[in-house]
């Protein structure tokens, strides 16, 4: 087994997404060597070369080249990033069968390479497929999550923050569950300064008609869904996710980031991945966080596994 290859990012999937994350993580000095696998060879070579044109550019040194699945066997990190764009009206549970299926082509080689570092998972519907993937690797759950609600609750800050004009790194917010339809907000843990939502609100009343939960997740839900629709693909958000859960590994952060990952008894729940907020280091998942829920954000939680439970149980007959 090859010793693991610090700074070393491979990224599967040289589309729009993949070349966004290795964008952010350039622009973060975040690796030293960037690798891109695509179906399409000279896509991923090309996608390389021009992001290798970027980093003449920049004041590090940095090598961007395409390559294949036996990159992964010393790789830091790998980044999956493999599918097709979400179409315009389409969810991305809609996705399923597409994703699964080009997920058997990808598993097999990659597993074969010996990789054994961390791996990212960001293709759609994100939480069913990297719980299909660990399970194929082989690998403990605390190496193998997605992105999961990251986005969301990026999404939710930004909400807030433009409802209060408090910046959005003074509140602390989370989705959890799903990255999808089903997903929803934790309002108990929501803090603005340091200051719990509803002792906020009872500060500023100006901004408590605003600050209607079902509304904001109803739109939280929706956001990819207006980008897609509108330019065809959602790129810049989840590249800079991404390149945060990286730098929380690769600097050993024990940063707390809700990423979706197989929960054993957390929560009451068991065998199934779901958004929860984890403290992410050099060792991936380092903690699953139990935050106290309401018995309505229990039930919220319960049911939103619940969904995904079922895109997993299908999952594991294909």
């Amino acid at each position: 087994m090859k010793t693991i290859k610090n700074g070393k990012i491979v990224i599967i999937g040289a589309g729009h997404v993949g070349s966004h994350c290795g964008l952010s993580l350039m622009m973060q000095g975040l690796a030293t060597e960037i690798v891109y696998i695509d179906i399409d060879k000279n896509k991923a070579v090309m996608q390389a070369l021009d992001l290798d044109d970027m980093a003449s550019n920049l004041d590090r040194d940095f090598t961007v080249r395409a390559g294949d699945y036996s990159d992964c066997a010393d790789a830091h990190i790998v980044v999956m990033a493999a599918g097709k764009s979400r179409l315009p009206g389409q969810t991305r549970l809609d996705m399923f069968d597409d994703s699964i299926k080009m997920m058997n082509t990808i598993v097999g080689p990659l597993k074969e390479s010996g990789f054994h570092g961390i791996l990212i998972s960001i293709s759609n519907p994100a939480d069913i497929i990297a719980d299909f993937l660990r399970k194929r690797l082989g690998l403990p759950r605390s190496q193998v999550f997605s992105t999961g609600t990251s986005l969301d609750s990026a999404r939710l800050r930004r909400m807030l923050s433009e409802i209060t004009g408090v910046s959005r790194h003074s509140i602390q917010a989370y989705c959890m569950g799903e990255h999808g339809d089903s997903q929803f907000i934790p309002v108990s843990h929501i803090q603005i300064g340091g200051i719990p939502v509803k002792e906020y609100l009872s500060i500023h009343p100006e901004y408590r008609d605003k600050m209607d939960f079902d509304k904001i997740s109803a739109e939280d839900k929706v956001c990819g869904f207006h980008i897609v629709e509108g330019k065809g693909c959602t790129e810049f958000g989840i590249g800079a996710v991404l390149s945060n859960i990286a730098r929380a590994v690769m600097h050993d952060e024990k940063r707390i980031l809700p990423v979706s990952v197989l929960l054993e008894g957390e929560y009451g729940e068991q065998g199934v991945p779901a958004g929860v907020p984890c403290v992410i280091g050099k060792n991936g998942v380092e903690e699953i966080l139990e935050i106290s829920l309401t018995e309505k954000e229990k039930e919220q939680l319960h049911n939103s596994c619940n969904v995904i439970r079922g895109f997993v149980e299908k999952a594991d007959q294909m």
